[in-house]
């Protein structure tokens, strides 16, 4: 597995592509639309610079690239409505892996610019500049203390690699008859993965915190799990009936076996816990807001009630949402050839479930602030003692405690420095 080749969701306009197939990753935005707005008010009325920068990580190709970007414009200039303020510009980086259809975005532009004039209606406008930028987001991508905003949705599932072990050149094959964590899964495959997330994550906030400038904050939705138990998450469920349609064709003698037990998935879905102790271990940012929030597996069933009132149907849906998502991962191991037949039988196994039971997506999102770091130099008790000298030279007041004096004036005396590393 290529990751940087093949892990982009499946281009153009088809009934199988990503832009058709979206609507699932549409409603998280929607999810979240508030504490996004609030976040940008927030900035735009401590912002210093007349340009915001924001970058939305693992953007992708679908409407909701350009989504996300209306709703920073219009929070922007609802702001600037309100309350006079000072003329913003906004620079937008579009991030996503080499193989992302970045074309289908940049081709979309003047269609979207033509539609925000018409949603304004006169209305104060910031200008924006939309730039392309194809890397992982598990590397540096912008100079230290120059973006604003990180943005990212239905990404952080994803990791950086499989776990040493997994890759499908290496026997004996650890996890032997599924493509994901399942009932079968051993323990010590389990804390393979969760030790991949781990340092995944850490290495993201890393590379973040170096990006952010000071006081700058994240979006953050991905999928996630509910509960600790790691083997009833309704995202390895899933999965788990993928593997089962894999296997399938491995009786039919259209897949070798081969092939299904040298292939597994880069994805873990973390728990609350688990997020908020990988943030507190890298001691980078405070966390704002942190909600668990869930949605059907079916993206165009909108009920909240426990019936499925049409599994057929749904499980075709959700089987054309997952191939959009997963088919040219699938393409590159198992071949183009099988592809219909395999997600085919993945929306009957889908159907069978939502029969017996109606699943969820656990999806968690939370909101990062960048914390602020100070550095005392060697000189830091020798200023304290000056101070109290000068205090009690002037008012005969020699127990003074000059709290926080050394952010104050630590800069003139070379003693104090912030550091945003």
């Amino acid at each position: 597995m290529k990751m940087e080749h093949d892990l982009h969701m499946t281009i153009g306009e088809e009934e199988t592509s990503y832009f058709k197939n979206s609507r699932l990753q549409e409603k998280a935005l929607v999810e979240t639309k508030p504490v996004l707005q609030k976040i940008v008010m927030e900035m735009c009325v401590a912002l210093l610079h007349p340009t915001m920068t924001i970058v939305d990580l693992g953007c992708s190709s679908s409407d909701n690239t350009l989504f996300f970007v209306s709703n920073v414009i219009k929070a922007v200039s609802y702001h600037l409505e309100k309350f006079s303020g000072h003329p913003t510009e906004l620079q937008f980086f579009l991030n996503d892996l080499p193989g992302n259809d970045f074309n289908h975005v940049f081709q979309s532009l003047q269609r979207f610019k033509n539609s925000i004039d018409v949603d304004h209606k006169g209305g104060p406008i910031p200008a924006f500049y939309i730039a392309g930028l194809p890397s992982s987001y598990y590397r540096r991508l912008l100079p230290h203390g120059s973006v604003h905003l990180f943005h990212s949705s239905y990404c952080l599932q994803w990791r950086s690699r499989l776990p040493d072990g997994l890759e499908g050149n290496k026997r004996p094959y650890l996890n032997e008859g599924s493509i994901s964590i399942a009932v079968t899964t051993p323990p010590f495959v389990v804390k393979m993965y969760q030790e991949q997330f781990q340092k995944d994550m850490l290495l993201f906030l890393q590379l973040r915190y170096e990006e952010l400038v000071a006081d700058g904050q994240m979006v953050l939705t991905f999928l996630g799990r509910k509960h600790d138990d790691v083997y009833s998450a309704s995202l390895n469920r899933l999965y788990g009936l993928l593997s089962l349609s894999v296997q399938s064709l491995v009786e039919e003698g259209l897949v070798e076996k081969e092939k299904l037990d040298s292939f597994n998935l880069p994805l873990y879905g973390p728990s609350m816990d688990e997020v908020k102790a990988v943030v507190e271990r890298s001691q980078q940012f405070d966390i704002s807001h942190i909600k668990l929030f869930e949605t059907n597996w079916d993206p165009y069933d909108d009920s909240e009630g426990n019936d499925v009132h049409d599994s057929i149907q749904s499980g075709i849906n959700i089987a054309m949402c997952l191939r959009a998502v997963m088919e040219p991962l699938f393409t590159s191991h198992f071949g183009e050839s099988v592809l219909d037949e395999l997600f085919n039988k993945f929306a009957y196994n889908v159907a069978l479930h939502l029969d017996k039971e109606k699943t969820k997506y656990s999806v968690i999102t939370l909101s990062l602030k960048k914390k602020m770091r100070h550095r005392r130099c060697g000189s830091h008790n020798a200023l304290q003692k000056w101070w109290a000298s000068v205090m009690s030279d002037s008012s005969g007041i020699t127990s003074v405690q000059p709290t926080g004096l050394c952010r104050v004036y630590g800069p003139f005396f070379g003693c104090i420095e912030d550091i945003f590393v």
